[in-house]
């Protein structure tokens, strides 16, 4: 008699969820059509530029840009990768990257967090200027001098590095978070001996790891898709990064087609249009394979330090 009760509820819940009316079916239908519409508009245009980065430039001129192209070559791939200053430069997207990230996850989580203990006398001080920050900027000139000249970064990798390193924004989203953190956790751990720092680095920054990765994956991407700071400030060619090199080199391209259309490279014209779809797969396979890993507190970071102002 006592297994009976569980069968006979779970067959009611079971024909509770099975039991649509034709309007809910028609809806679900419509649902999963258009996100897989939609889902398909955002991979045409990634397959589009994927496949077509392999198509002869030939072929790209007479039938434009196809799903399967019939002609194939690497000649894009040859050219971008030839010589050694793609491997320099990716040497020096990478070490930016990875430094910058690190570094400004940690000067950022660290700074939000004083923002937002309820303990800190200026906070509100502080909150006013970083928040001013984002409205009003010293400008380009005042930039410059500050980084080139006053403290001499000029044609290093510190230059790429360092004005990024506290976005206020993101500062803003990590203060969200960490005030819906329960301040009795930071009271147990006073209690228990902790100071500020071990209590920071042991307690907070464990359990803050979705709006950690979030922000990271912010300044992973501006790290690795900025090349306006390397425009700036690095004049030597074996310090340009990734978008500073492709930049240049999609530009030198244009140049060489524009005065000179007949200029060839390995006995063929150049590949315009080939090196252009090139250089965006080699620019954003990195960041296509971390999204992956980080996806699953994406989400979660942006939607729990969005619950309070």
């Amino acid at each position: 008699m006592e297994n009976s009760i569980p069968r006979v509820r779970t067959a009611r819940a079971v024909k509770v969820r099975t039991d649509r009316s034709f309007t809910e079916k028609t809806f679900v239908v419509f649902l999963y059509a258009f996100t897989g519409l939609f889902a398909l508009a955002c991979f045409v245009p990634f397959w589009l530029v994927l496949i077509n980065s392999f198509a002869d430039e030939s072929a790209i001129k007479r039938h434009g840009y196809q799903l399967l192209p019939k002609d194939f070559s690497l000649s894009a791939y040859q050219f971008v990768m030839h010589g050694k200053q793609v491997a320099s430069s990716y040497f020096v997207s990478t070490t930016v990257t990875v430094a910058g990230t690190v570094l400004a996850v940690l000067v950022t989580s660290m700074y939000a967090y004083v923002l937002a203990h309820p303990k800190v006398k200026y906070r509100s001080a502080l909150s006013f200027l970083t928040y001013f920050t984002m409205i009003f900027g010293a400008g380009l000139v005042g930039f410059y001098i500050l980084i080139a000249n006053w403290l001499h970064l000029k044609d290093t990798l510190w230059a790429l590095i360092l004005p990024y390193l506290l976005n206020p924004f993101f500062a803003f989203i990590m203060v969200s978070f960490f005030r819906t953190l329960p301040y009795e956790i930071n009271e147990a751990a006073t209690v228990d001996g902790a100071n500020d720092l071990k209590i920071f680095f042991r307690i907070i920054l464990p359990i803050s790891k979705p709006v950690i990765a979030t922000v990271g994956l912010f300044y992973a991407l501006q790290y690795w898709n900025d090349f306006f700071l390397a425009l700036m400030f690095i004049d030597d060619y074996k310090l340009h990064p990734l978008q500073m090199m492709i930049r240049q080199l999609i530009s030198n391209i244009n140049i060489s087609a524009y005065v000179g259309g007949s200029q060839t490279v390995y006995n063929q014209p150049l590949p315009t249009y080939g090196v252009q779809l090139a250089t965006v797969c080699l620019t954003i396979g990195p960041i296509v394979f971390l999204y992956p890993f980080i996806q699953k507190y994406f989400v979660k970071g942006i939607t729990i330090g969005a619950l309070k102002g």
